[in-house]
C-alpha cells in the first residue's frame, strides 16, 4: 500500500544509521582480527539496538502522521489498519 500524500522525512535518522554502519565496519575488523567472541557479540547487540531504535522511530512517525491522517476517510483508515497488521506480522519474523 502506498501513501499518495507526501511522506514524512526521516533524515534525522541518518546520523544514527551512519553510526551503525561504522559499528558494523568495526565488527568486520574485529572478526578479521579474530577478536574475543563476547566482545564481538556486545558490538553486534549495540548495532541491533541502534537499528531497532531507528525502526521504532519510523514506525511512530508513520502512526502519528500517515495513519492518523487516514482517519478522515473510513476506507483509507481500514487500509492503513490492514497495512499496520501486515507490517507487525513481518516485524515478528
Amino acid at each position: 500500500m502506498e501513501n499518495h500524500t507526501e511522506n514524512p522525512s526521516h533524515k534525522h535518522e541518518i546520523p544514527r544509521l551512519n553510526r551503525a554502519i561504522g559499528q558494523l565496519e568495526g565488527i568486520k575488523k574485529m572478526i578479521e582480527e579474530q577478536r574475543y567472541c563476547p566482545d564481538i557479540i556486545i558490538q553486534l547487540k549495540a548495532v541491533r539496538s541502534a537499528i531497532k531504535h531507528v525502526e521504532s522511530n519510523i514506525l511512530k512517525t508513520h502512526l502519528e502522521n500517515c495513519v492518523a491522517s487516514s482517519f478522515e476517510n473510513k476506507e483509507e483508515a481500514k487500509e492503513k489498519i490492514l497495512e499496520i497488521k501486515q507490517l507487525l506480522d513481518k516485524l515478528q519474523n
